[in-house]
């Protein structure tokens, strides 16, 4: 893709520029408002919720910040809410950018990492690309340590050893 970022003085909709990969990669999408963007992607392991948000600082008018986060299809009975919280601080020692938080609301796994862009400065196409990227290979990566705790019965340390492991070959 290449890209279509025109630079201007005023702060833009970073939205716009995800709207455009979003719809390069022929993912289904929509824009419930302009300060939100959401897509399903198919996974190897599930289907993701992925949406970016946007918001403008209320004090400095030529800054925002853009979140992208993406969310495992499925829901996590209540009793497993401790282990999982385990998983959790061990997962997010093991990422370089963005963490994994369980969602209060509904018991989900979300994946978020946010960006700060200030004094006009912006993102581009390329770079909302890696992002996505990123954020389906950690939860592609991760997603069976939270099914091994929650329905495998396995301990947080030894369902973390499982999404480590790196096979050499392929069957």
């Amino acid at each position: 893709m290449k890209s279509l970022l025109v630079r201007t003085d005023k702060i833009y909709n970073p939205l716009d520029i995800a709207e455009l990969v979003i719809m390069d990669r022929d993912w289904v999408f929509d824009r419930p408002d302009d300060g939100e963007l959401v897509a399903e992607v198919t996974g190897a392991w599930c289907n993701y919720r992925m949406w970016f948000t946007w918001q403008k600082d209320s004090v400095r008018e030529d800054s925002g910040g853009l979140t992208l986060s993406c969310a495992f299809d499925n829901k996590f009975p209540k009793p497993s809410v401790a282990k999982i919280h385990s998983l959790l601080a061990m997962v997010n020692e093991k990422l370089w950018l963005g963490h994994f938080g369980l969602s209060s609301e509904d018991n989900s796994i979300v994946f978020r990492h946010s960006l700060l862009l200030r004094d006009g400065a912006g993102t581009t196409p390329e770079h909302l690309q890696e992002l996505l990227d990123l954020a389906i290979s950690e939860c592609e990566r991760f997603y069976p340590a939270f099914q091994s705790v929650v329905w495998g019965g396995k301990t947080p340390a030894e369902a973390i050893e499982i999404a480590l492991f790196e096979t050499i070959a392929e069957a």
